[in-house]
């Protein structure tokens, strides 16, 4: 199993390509925030505005259900998978480099 270097991942794949994977369709966008229906717990409303993810830090939170987190979480919470399998799926769909950490660190 590989060592695979979460932190150089995360600064590879930007959230709007893993929003884009989870058909994440925003209603309003201010700055570098995109608000609208929430993926992970799956938001009745087309028009709602409880998920919220910043493009510029790379974040998102649902003031609804409470999810909060990175790219791997986000990736990993409308999946219902571990960060591990995440990164590995993640990386395969969109067709990125599988950073690994090297044996010095």
């Amino acid at each position: 199993m590989a060592t695979i270097d979460f932190a150089e991942l995360r600064r590879r794949v930007p959230i709007v390509r893993v929003l884009e994977l989870v058909a994440f369709q925003p209603v309003a966008r201010s700055g570098a925030e995109l608000r609208g229906p929430c993926p992970v717990h799956r938001a009745a409303s087309p028009r709602s505005r409880s998920f919220a993810a910043n493009v510029e830090k790379n974040v998102f939170r649902c003031f609804h259900c409470g999810a909060a987190g990175n790219v791997l979480e986000l990736y990993a919470a409308v999946h219902p998978i571990g960060i591990y399998r995440a990164a590995v799926e993640l990386c395969k769909r969109l067709d990125v480099e599988l950073p690994e950490k090297s044996g010095n660190r």
